[in-house]
């Protein structure tokens, strides 16, 4: 029974997944140009939106960094304290 169940849901999301594939006709349906020629106040709204997922990366990175550098003194602190008792 649960195998089954696993290769309908395994279907159904492949299906899923054709749908996008089966609407676009041709790769040359797609016209880029018009978020070009959409004005400049359309792109620097782009690029301030694209400046604000920069910079919120900076402390992600900082944190990912503290918490790695912890991490690590941590196993360091427990390996001397196991030779130091040993």
């Amino acid at each position: 029974m649960r195998t089954t169940a696993t290769i309908i849901n395994t279907v159904t999301v492949l299906f899923a997944s054709l749908t996008s594939a089966i609407a676009s006709t041709s790769p040359s349906d797609v016209d880029t140009s018009l978020t070009f020629n959409s004005g400049i106040l359309v792109l620097a709204f782009a690029g301030f939106l694209a400046l604000v997922v920069v910079v919120q990366t900076i402390p992600a990175i900082i944190t990912l960094y503290s918490m790695i550098k912890a991490a690590a003194s941590e196993s360091s602190k427990k390996e001397v304290t196991s030779t130091v008792l040993k």
